[in-house]
């Protein structure tokens, strides 16, 4: 255990996230290769209108003073795009300028657009959404179709606006279901068509931008808004699905190809809640009738692949109960261990473990996982062991053998005595004799070792710990930290989380020993930027008296605290100028706050 550090590091780069790009690093070459290409013998905008259109978009920037002003300028820029479109579409500088424009163009406008790049027949989208620059383009004016509610209760002449622009919707969404396997296998195509899923079904989230060089993925899923579509966009959600559906085994071939099936998975889920459960059991038909060696289920095969088991860990996610019994039951019981050591499909692990924790089935997979605790904690795969903390969370019934588990593989059950130590332990990751260094027989150890090495994953499995009903080891362990301990959890960024969860949580009493712990560090914790914002998370929760011993200590370094930048602020909400003055007016309002704090507590539980 004590290379965990340096393998919960480079757990993330074991299997690369499904971000934005939906490609691989050799794809994605090729694919630039394969667009170099194609522009050599690509007809180009000109210079005059690409320096035109670098005017249009700096103007943008300028803003307008009204909206006659802005609707003319648009109207202007529009009118000379008319007859050019798809060369302006697939220019960078025009890509760009379009994309500002299209959300300032009202929905005929959008449409016109879309009826020039896509042609009579509709033959044009496949051309400008398989472009770098084109399918920016092309999802900005789809994207356009959520105002559609915005004009649906105006005037006929609106309406008829809008329907334009709801006909090049639907043309395009043919267009994709003519050329499937074509639209969804490419890195840029495949945008437009997770970008018309969101339409369709009737949700959106923000537009998609270019990723920097060296900008980190955001791994959090984005914002959903909901709006109303015309009626016949049910229906051509539901013929769009049953193509993506004949082109399944896509899914699990190409990482392109899966993003578009997850996305049609989460639209479906959101809002068409009966729709996906069918896709649900379609692609699991798929995936469990493909050839595997006999008595071993193919789906195995599939959680350990880099594409399929992204589209496994969404099925999880939105997966039904009998689902989620089927999956265990039939395909990964009595592999759960092997497969939470697995670089990839320790991830869908990870998931099935989140999904079961509202049901029984939850307790049937504990019992399967805590065997393999210390083999997991060894191969660094940190997420399973914290995501079965948060699961346990749910499962009283499970939370004390967990607990009792950990303590055996940070080897501090026994002897008795070594409990007080789990703290330090669970934060950094390592057993007791590496944290103390301590070889002797009983390790017992006279060296009082700084707490250091708090790291992420440690950090996150004591914030799942802190959420058990019994808290008393944690709470035993804190308690026995020096104050410089306590000071050094409070501002680092990690370690932050875990003493305001700890605090926050417990009894008054409990609290109250904690607090007297952290006498003598209220300055110093106030002027740091982690630690200020524990203090008033602190203070939040602290009782009356319990603030007026932090404020006393506080006030007696008033020039300091008014001068620091983020103890002026800590120094503003404790009200500390009031606390000098007018102390009796100070503790009314304290006392009313937290009068009013426990009624609401009441009343939630």
């Amino acid at each position: 255990m004590e290379k965990k550090k340096k393998q919960q590091q480079v757990e993330g780069k074991k299997r690369k996230s499904n971000g934005e790009d939906g490609g691989r690093g050799e794809k994605k070459k090729e694919s630039e290769e394969e667009q170099k290409s194609q522009e050599e013998g690509r007809k180009r905008l000109d210079p005059l209108s690409v320096g035109y259109f670098r005017r249009v978009g700096e103007r943008l920037s300028e803003g307008f003073d009204d909206d006659e002003e802005k609707e003319m300028f648009v109207g202007n820029v529009l009118s000379e795009v008319k007859g050019k479109a798809p060369l302006v579409t697939t220019d960078q500088t025009g890509s760009i300028t379009l994309q500002r424009l299209l959300p300032m163009s009202n929905l005929e406008q959008v449409g016109e657009v879309l009826a020039e790049l896509g042609g009579e027949t509709g033959s044009g989208f496949q051309v400008a959404s398989c472009d770098r620059c084109g399918g920016h383009v092309v999802e900005s004016a789809v994207r356009q179709m959520s105002r559609w509610t915005e004009s649906s209760a105006c005037t006929e002449e609106e309406e008829e606006m809008s329907s334009l622009l709801e006909v090049q919707v639907l043309s395009l969404s043919r267009a994709v279901r003519d050329h499937a396997a074509e639209f969804i296998t490419h890195v840029h195509g495949s945008h437009v068509v997770r970008t018309l899923l969101h339409v369709l079904g009737g949700c959106i989230g923000p537009p998609r931008t270019e990723a920097r060089a060296g900008a980190k993925e955001r791994s959090a899923a984005p914002q959903l808004t909901d709006f109303e579509t015309p009626t016949s966009f049910w229906f051509e959600l539901r013929s769009l699905t049953e193509t993506l559906m004949e082109n399944v085994n896509l899914s699990v071939t190409n990482a392109v190809a899966s993003t578009v099936f997850q996305t049609m998975l989460n639209v479906c889920h959101r809002k068409r809640p009966k729709l996906c459960r069918k896709l649900l059991k379609h692609i699991m038909e798929f995936l469990t009738s493909r050839n595997a060696a006999p008595g071993v289920s193919p789906l195995l095969v599939f959680l350990k692949d880099q594409a399929s088991s992204h589209l496994i860990e969404t099925i999880i996610q939105l997966a039904h109960k009998p689902l989620l019994r089927d999956i265990y039951k039939n395909h990964v019981r009595g592999q759960l261990v092997n497969l939470a050591l697995h670089p990839i499909a320790n991830f869908p692990i990870q998931r099935l473990t989140a999904a079961a924790a509202p049901y029984k089935l939850f307790l049937t997979l504990f019992d399967e996982l805590i065997q393999g605790v210390e083999a997991i904690l060894a191969a660094g795969h940190m997420g399973v062991i914290v995501q079965l903390a948060e699961s346990c969370a749910q499962n009283v019934e499970k939370q004390t053998p967990l607990i009792q588990c950990l303590l055996q593989a940070f080897h501090c059950a026994e002897p008795g005595s070594r409990h007080v130590a789990c703290l330090p332990l669970f934060m950094s990751l390592l057993t007791y004799e590496v944290y103390y260094q301590s070889q002797t027989a009983d390790g017992s150890t006279d060296t009082e070792v700084p707490l250091t090495s708090i790291c992420y994953h440690g950090s996150r499995l004591v914030q799942a710990l802190a959420k058990f009903s019994e808290r008393s080891l944690l709470l035993s362990s804190l308690r026995s930290l020096s104050p410089a301990d306590l000071l050094t959890m409070a501002s680092d960024p990690s370690g932050s989380h875990v003493l305001q969860a700890l605090i926050t949580t417990c009894s008054d009493k409990g609290r109250g020993k904690i607090l007297k712990r952290l006498e003598g560090q209220y300055v110093p914790m106030a002027c740091s930027r982690l630690g200020s914002r524990v203090l008033e998370a602190v203070w939040s929760s602290a009782s009356v008296n319990q603030r007026q011993t932090i404020a006393q200590e506080l006030v007696a370094n008033e020039n300091q605290l008014r001068s620091d930048q983020f103890a002026r602020h800590v120094w503003a909400n404790f009200a500390l100028s009031h606390f000098v003055h007018r102390h009796a007016h100070w503790q009314e309002i304290q006392t009313g706050e937290s009068k009013k704090r426990k009624l609401f507590s009441d009343i939630l539980e």
